[in-house]
Order: structure tokens, then C-alpha cells, then sequence
């Protein structure tokens, strides 16, 4: 069996799931067996009557047009995910970015260990999110690391090999960065407020923060009983994500059932998140998604997360809010939010509706978010 490191503030110590993966082993410790009714083979929505079931795609070649506008608008207010293509970052940028870090997490295992991370910042390599002692753990490792604002960056928490990961992933952040604005831009013409009015709420372009998380799942000896991640809203502002080219996983809420994304190539997967469901009062919102393991194949995921100011107070937008429609979140800065998350882990939605039922309208209403 793998041998557990140091805590590092963990509440116990930690076990690299990579590492377990390479053990041999033909069963997983208890600790990653999920409940019944959250196992991946639960029914999944794979066809509907129109053929198969898969999240929309938006065609971002004119990203400044109105059907652009109305088109991402759409799939915010109906899936809460997209599809981007036509997106502008060079495909083969997107290809270097996965590779240097295929090469990170297949570095020898004390290689990985020098940049174990901590629950007080989560920035650098880790195996489990929230701080609950004894509790239920995700089938993947993974490497956090903060972008902006410049004050958060800390060149030492950045893996120094391969030689052109760090080149890699700044390159990578700033066209990814861009992208977002480009969103933020559209999905404020598509709610019929300023084009600059999100990214306003936001703190502006400088004050936004990035954060690029870098998700790896070793093969697993029984799938079908954990997850790669649990099920979850993003507690940020805009997730954009960069798929495994080679190995499905990444499943989406659609009512009661779960739908397995069918990626393009090349494109990122964008969802909403919970600071943008907050801001629009619920017209775009946040959906649960979760991640499926593979015995046959490991998989790597690369998300980068848009975040408001992590200061500022996020509440309806004032010109979304009206009689009919009260406002349904109390304000709250990302800084108090993500430490719930951090306390807790991935659990579906809780929080963002935990800020709902604080508002009495918002508690009638709250079925709607």
C-alpha cells in the first residue's frame, strides 16, 4: 500500500492517490468508496429524443457580435456550461500546456513532494480538498497555483521541472485570461446590462483574480465506486477548461441525471460559477458537475478559475434586481465565501444556497438557483 507523507497542516497525513494507483493494489481503500447514490454508475442522461444529450456549443469567432452575446447568454441561463471554440488561444499552445504538465505529474514521486501544499494557501501539489478529518476522498492529485493579482504569485511554489512548465503556463494563463474578459464582455451584453458592467463587479480586468488548477486522476482498479471529483459548483466567478484530449470524464447536472461531456477538439469547456450566479441574481447560474475515473487510463484536466477582487462585497447587480425579482443573495467578499470551501470541500451546492436561505425572498425563490 502507498506510504502517507507529512500533513503539512492536513489533519492527517496525506496519500499521493497516484501513488496508490502504482501500488498494485486491486481495490481502493475505503476512504475513497462513495456512497450508492453518488457512484458514477448511477443512471447518466446519455440520449434524448433529438439524439445525444451533450452541453452546447458556442462559436466564439466574433466575439463581439450579438449572437455571440445571445448564444453564450443562452447556454449561462440554461446549462450554466458551454463549449468554446473558435476561441482564439493557439490549439497548439493548448497541447504544450497538457504536456509539460503530463511530465510534472509523471516526475518521481519525491520530485512531486518538494512542492507539497498546505490548507492555509492550497497552492502547489495536493491530494484532498477540505480539512474534515476522516472524511471522503476524491480519486485524484493535483497542482494549484495563483496567477493574479501579482501580489499572490510565489515563484517558489512553481515547479521547476520540466524546464518549460513555468513558460508554458504563463503563456498559457495570459491568452486564457483574455478569453475570459472576451466572456465576461458577452455574457453582460447577453443579461441587457453594460458590456463592462460584470467585469466591473469583477474589480475591473486588473483587479480580477486567476488561479489555474491542474487536475490529475491515475487509473483507478474500480471506477465505479469514487469519483475523480465530487460533485460541485464552482465557487468562483468562470471556470474555463481544458479537457483530457484522449479520455472522457468530466459529467454535468441536468436535473436528476448526469450528462458525460463529449469534448470538441480543441475546445475549453466554460461554466458558470457561483460568484456570477450571485452577481446576476440567479439569472445565469452555477451547476453541479463532477468528475468519473477510468481503470484503463489516467486523465488530466487543466482549469483556470476568473475571480473577482477577492475583497470586494458580491451582491445582485442593482439592475437585476426589481419587485418581481428581490435579490436573492446576501453580499459576501470571494475571501469569506472560498474559506467555506476550504473548510469543507466539494458538497454540491451548499454554499451558495446557504446565502440564499439568509434572505427571506430568496428562500421562496431559491428552487430557481
Amino acid at each position: 500500500m502507498a506510504e502517507a507523507v507529512a500533513s503539512t497542516g492536513w489533519p492527517e497525513p496525506v496519500v499521493r492517490v497516484q501513488a496508490l494507483s502504482e501500488s498494485g493494489a486491486a481495490t481502493i481503500p475505503e476512504r475513497y468508496v462513495r456512497p450508492e447514490a453518488e457512484r458514477p454508475s448511477s443512471a447518466a442522461a446519455e440520449e434524448g429524443d433529438d439524439g445525444v444529450i451533450n452541453i452546447p456549443v458556442v462559436d466564439l469567432s466574433s466575439p463581439g457580435s450579438a449572437a455571440t452575446a445571445r448564444a453564450v447568454a443562452e447556454a449561462c441561463r440554461e446549462w450554466g456550461f458551454f463549449q468554446a471554440v473558435n476561441h482564439g488561444v493557439p490549439p497548439a499552445l493548448l497541447r504544450r500546456a497538457r504536456g509539460v504538465w503530463r511530465g510534472f505529474f509523471h516526475q518521481p514521486m519525491d520530485v512531486k513532494q518538494r512542492y507539497a501544499n498546505s490548507p492555509a494557501t492550497y497552492e502547489g501539489y495536493g491530494s484532498r480538498l477540505g480539512v474534515d478529518k476522516g472524511a471522503l476522498l476524491d480519486w485524484g492529485d493535483y497542482y494549484f497555483l495563483h496567477v493574479r493579482p501579482p501580489h499572490l504569485l510565489s515563484p517558489h511554489s512553481w515547479p521547476h521541472v520540466p524546464p518549460d512548465l513555468r513558460e508554458t503556463t504563463e503563456e498559457y494563463s495570459k491568452e486564457v485570461r483574455g478569453l475570459c474578459e472576451r466572456l465576461m464582455a458577452a455574457m453582460a451584453t447577453g443579461l441587457g446590462v453594460g458590456e463592462g458592467r460584470l467585469q466591473e463587479a469583477f474589480g475591473g480586468e486588473e483587479g480580477a483574480g486567476v488561479c489555474v488548477r491542474v487536475n490529475y486522476y491515475p487509473r483507478c482498479p474500480q471506477p465505479e465506486l469514487t469519483l475523480g471529483l465530487s460533485s460541485h459548483s464552482d465557487p468562483g466567478g468562470m471556470t474555463v477548461l481544458l479537457v483530457d484530449d484522449r479520455v472522457r470524464g468530466l459529467q454535468v447536472r441536468r436535473g436528476a441525471d448526469w450528462v458525460t461531456v463529449d469534448t470538441v477538439p480543441d475546445a475549453f469547456i466554460v461554466n458558470v460559477g457561483d460568484q456570477i450566479q450571485v452577481l446576476t441574481n440567479a439569472a445565469y447560474r452555477s451547476v453541479e458537475h463532477r468528475v468519473m475515473v477510468n481503470a484503463a487510463d489516467e486523465r488530466l484536466s487543466i482549469a483556470l478559475f476568473y475571480n473577482p477582487r477577492s475583497d470586494l462585497p458580491v451582491a445582485p447587480l442593482p439592475e437585476l434586481v426589481s419587485s418581481e425579482r428581490p435579490p436573492l443573495y446576501t453580499p459576501m467578499s470571494f475571501d469569506e465565501y472560498r474559506l467555506y470551501i476550504r473548510r469543507n470541500g466539494p458538497r454540491g451546492k451548499s454554499q451558495v444556497n446557504r446565502l440564499a436561505q439568509s434572505n427571506e425572498p430568496a428562500a421562496r425563490m431559491r428552487g430557481r438557483s
